[in-house]
């Protein structure tokens, strides 16, 4: 008779994985306040600039995006219960996800705009914006198997590299931009964030950080403006309770054939996603939580399809700043009360009041927190000779910024780009090649840069061939300004073909040094 020993338990028995915490609430306010401004930019763009009718934003795509938001939150929530048990740990936090910035904008300017500009009608604008989505979400779910190779494939100091830069040039800019535009109560919400959550001390009666940099900017902010400041203009207008459930169709099938013609703007967007979960999978991982690459981008995959067959206009992905959410002492009960907030919020109408009333200024300053943990995370995790494989990945991302304010100006004057003196031209066009697909060509600079100090000349040459390759078909480098992909041939603007050449002559060359410098 064998003797029974305790190893012979699984290895769950007597853990238990506290998965809600005080730190949970901090992360709730910052991924909850993350999604709800997103919403209210999808839905100003959309009202404000296209007069799409209320209904069928606030009746149909804000509660079928929200929803996608609730199935991936939830998802990850189960992913991080699965890895606490796998790893009996009990500070595992939960992937943050919510809906993408870019495609957000790109979305709504590129797709759901002209669409609705084209037929005029909301049903048929409603089932090509679906349509897109629905397969941008299906190419995101094939792509999800391949994952994992990428993430083998590529060193980590290059994924960390493309975080770092987004988080500093673009999710620390905008944000400090608003407190600065509406200082009292951001500045003072802002000196909280940081005292808490980056000086490590703690409040009196132990109130949460967020839940007291947000009360404390509010009761600056209405102070000021009560003493005669001018008040902020308020998000949305004319926002009331209404529910909405997002209950799948067929529409979306309608659309199809229509919204061929949308595809090659949508794809970059759903593969810059696909980055950016390997990524934020890379940034998790360095942070002590492991999670599959597959499952993390399967998940964002299905969650954008689930909100295109519901009535979703925006994809999913998995947000940058799962170090800051650990960091914050968040657990997975902030995914679950993000996912219910955003989700149950966006069917009741109450996202929308709430975005009518709050000030931008005391919601945006966990965001520079969170910007400033993930490029803090990048030079901790990086060995001191590859930083300049960081600085180097900070170059794509500063032309996207500049790019972004180059075209606000130029639409508040109503001027093409075409009108634009010669020399301002070219570098428009110069900023457009930069930024186009920032995110990919920040991680295969770093990778090359990496490379090359390491001396694996042969790896150097493939990432040039590669990115030489990607340049022809628009992935990076796009010379359009919709950023659309293309098959390359005689009608490819000359600009592409000499991207293309000089990436193989980069590649040639740095060989060739490297062959003959054997020291």
């Amino acid at each position: 008779m064998s003797r029974f020993s305790t190893s012979d338990l699984p290895r769950t028995v007597g853990f238990r994985y506290h998965w809600l915490v005080p730190g949970d609430l901090n992360g709730f306010f910052a991924l909850a306040i993350d999604n709800l401004a997103l919403l209210g930019g999808m839905s100003a763009l959309l009202t404000g600039v296209f007069h799409l009718p209320s209904g069928l934003v606030f009746g149909r795509m804000v509660p079928g995006t929200a929803l996608g938001v609730l199935v991936g939150d939830l998802a990850y929530t189960a992913l991080a219960f699965r890895l606490a048990r796998r790893e009996r740990r009990d500070d595992v936090c939960a992937m943050p996800l919510g809906v993408d910035t870019p495609s957000m904008f790109g979305l709504c300017l590129g797709v759901i705009g002209p669409a609705w500009l084209a037929t005029g009608d909301a049903d048929r604008t409603l089932a090509i914006s679906t349509a897109v989505l629905a397969t941008m979400g299906a190419i995101k779910i094939v792509a999800a198997f391949f994952g994992d190779w990428v993430r083998r494939s590529l060193p980590r100091t290059a994924l960390l590299a493309a975080l770092s830069a987004v988080a500093i040039v673009l999710i620390c800019f905008f944000p400090m931009t608003r407190i600065i535009a509406d200082p009292v109560g951001g500045l003072v919400a802002l000196g909280v964030v940081f005292c808490t959550l980056i000086g490590g001390r703690r409040l009196p009666f132990r109130v949460p950080a967020m839940v007291g940099a947000v009360l404390l900017g509010l009761a600056a902010w209405a102070a000021a403006h009560a003493l005669g400041a001018p008040a902020a203009a308020a998000r949305i207008d004319g926002v009331g309770l209404q529910w909405a459930v997002p209950l799948p169709t067929r529409s979306w099938l309608d659309g199809l054939a229509a919204s061929l013609h949308y595809i090659p703007l949508a794809v970059p967007f759903a593969l810059a996603t696909l980055v950016g979960g390997i990524d934020n999978t890379e940034s998790a991982a360095a942070a002590g939580d492991r999670y599959p690459t597959r499952d993390i981008l399967l998940v964002e995959g299905a969650a954008t399809f689930i909100a295109a067959l519901c009535g979703g206009v925006v994809q999913n992905t998995p947000y940058i700043g799962h170090p800051a959410y650990k960091r914050m002492g968040s657990r997975a009960g902030y995914t679950v009360a993000t996912g219910l907030f955003i989700g149950l919020g966006a069917c009741s109408g109450i996202v929308g009041l709430l975005l009518s009333r709050l000030p931008e200024t005391v919601l945006v300053p966990v965001l520079v927190f969170v910007g400033l943990e993930i490029s803090a995370q990048a030079f901790r995790e990086t060995d001191r000779d590859h930083m300049p494989a960081i600085a180097i990945a900070f170059i794509p991302a500063i032309a996207q910024l500049v790019l972004i304010h180059w075209n606000g100006l130029l639409g508040a004057l109503q001027l093409a780009p075409e009108q634009l003196p010669p020399a301002q031209l070219n570098t428009y066009h110069a900023l457009l090649l930069l930024a186009n697909g920032f995110i990919v060509s920040a991680m295969l600079w770093s990778t090359l840069v990496i490379d090359l100090i390491d001396r694996r000349r042969g790896r150097a040459l493939v990432i040039c061939l590669l990115a030489a390759a990607l340049t022809l078909f628009g992935a990076i480098h796009s010379p359009y300004a919709d950023g659309r992909l293309f098959l390359p041939d005689a009608s490819t603007p000359g600009s592409t073909w000499a991207l293309a050449a000089g990436y193989v002559l980069l590649g040639a060359v740095t060989w060739a040094i490297d062959r003959f410098d054997q020291r």
